[in-house]
């Protein structure tokens, strides 16, 4: 027990420390993961040694389900946060982005692996699947806050939580692919992968979630009608809901990332609006208090010695995906995309689609179906790369912005 009893009292003491000093770490270049990841490595093996989660058993797949909760707690906030016509007004922004710029930003990660690293393009595109996704725990933190609301514009903010939302669910048979293409004949693989992996998994997941985000709703408006429901009550809703979809897409063998997602937009397709603060502190709490323990536990199982292994060109690796795998993308789809209607928030756009938990999450995945490793040590370099680059540029960028645009619009007028 006195694991565990550390284990709460780090996670506990760290929530506390993040949430009295929030507004000073929102404002500095130490982001929160990046916080929580150097408390998990100096408590793990390579620091005090105080905390082991191999002796709890399997690490990375006690990871991979602590990142998939996170995840669909988060994807549930970020539902909420966004307004309820959003997906209907700016569905072809989101469009471009789920349907061009993620495969695309998939291929130019996979390519930079089978150059960089020198692997098959199969195991390449494993280790492209892992990072092609926006983080939506990671991402949140840049477009909430203080320094964000006070800076970048609100169509931009909604359209990165908009993406990050759906691109985890949707990163999910691009992951798969690889593995199937490893592990089954040519034809059985792309026969399972169109068949249960894009009919089943992502349909039939997506259709379970709005159907019970619809019923809830429906259901919080009857209880509402009668007087049985007491306010305080809507957090507690939201997240049963999120947990319920969590569980019973697993048993049904759906992609449950993408159906949190689903039912939060049917959820809030019902209550429309309604406690829209309390929703946006649901966020806030998430970012807080969820975001602790994953890269806590990350911190405490990072693969040091595979991460020395790869040397110079992990490094490298890393940098190029950074650079090379949104940027130029976000770039070339910047006319078809309205809320980007500036060259400075275009960049930011492009500069700021960070790797984080989702990719903890599929690099887990990917070793625990297919027995590769290769993807959760390059996908978590990677990770690193991100907290520290998106960590440190976050605020100046959004106080750069924020400057620039209050001095044009004075220049204007």
């Amino acid at each position: 027990m006195e694991p565990l009893n550390i284990a709460l009292t780090v996670v506990g003491g760290l929530v506390l420390v993040v949430g009295l000093l929030s507004s000073p770490l929102d404002r500095s270049w130490l982001s929160a993961p990046l916080f929580a990841f150097l408390i998990g490595v100096a408590l793990g093996p390579h620091g005090l040694d105080a905390l082991d989660p191999m002796a709890w058993g399997d690490g990375k797949r006690l990871l991979e389900q602590t990142a998939r909760l996170t995840l669909g707690i988060s994807l549930m906030g970020i539902a909420l946060r966004l307004p309820p016509n959003f997906p209907f007004v700016h569905w072809r922004s989101l469009l471009l982005l789920l349907g061009i710029a993620m495969p695309v930003m998939l291929l130019v990660s996979s390519l930079l692996t089978y150059w960089v690293l020198g692997l098959p393009l199969l195991l390449a595109l494993l280790v492209g699947g892992t990072v092609c996704a926006t983080d939506p725990v990671v991402a949140s933190s840049i477009v909430t806050g203080g320094v964000a609301k006070e800076n970048l514009p609100e169509g931009y903010r909604h359209l990165l939580s908009g993406e990050s939302g759906a691109n985890d669910g949707l990163a999910y048979p691009f992951v798969l692919l690889p593995i199937l293409l490893l592990s089954l004949p040519p034809g059985d693989a792309w026969t399972d992968w169109f068949g249960r992996i894009w009919l089943w998994e992502i349909g039939g997941g997506t259709l379970i979630g709005i159907a019970l985000g619809w019923t809830a709703g429906r259901a919080l408006q009857w209880s509402e009608a009668r007087g049985f429901l007491d306010q305080p009550s809507f957090l507690s809703i939201t997240l049963a809901l999120t947990l319920l979809v969590l569980g019973l897409g697993e048993l049904l063998g759906t992609n449950s990332i993408l159906g949190v997602f689903a039912a939060g937009l049917a959820f809030d397709q019902e209550v429309g609006g309604k406690e829209r603060g309390e929703e946006d502190n649901v966020q806030e709490a998430v970012n807080i208090l969820l975001t602790m323990p994953v890269f806590v536990l990350f911190g405490l199982i990072a693969p040091w010695a595979e991460w020395q292994a790869l040397g110079v060109q992990g490094a490298l690796l890393a940098l190029l995906v950074l650079l090379c795998r949104r940027l130029p993308v976000i770039l070339l789809l910047r006319p078809w995309l309205p809320a980007l209607r500036d060259w400075p928030i275009t960049l930011i756009m492009g500069w700021f689609g960070p790797i984080g938990v989702s990719a903890l999450y599929y690099a887990t995945l990917i070793s625990s179906r297919s027995g590769y490793d290769l993807a959760w040590t390059a996908g978590s370099l990677v990770v690193i790369a991100s907290m520290v680059a998106h960590g440190i540029t976050a605020t100046p960028f959004a106080n750069r912005y924020g400057h620039w645009q209050r001095r044009y619009r004075s220049e204007a007028r």
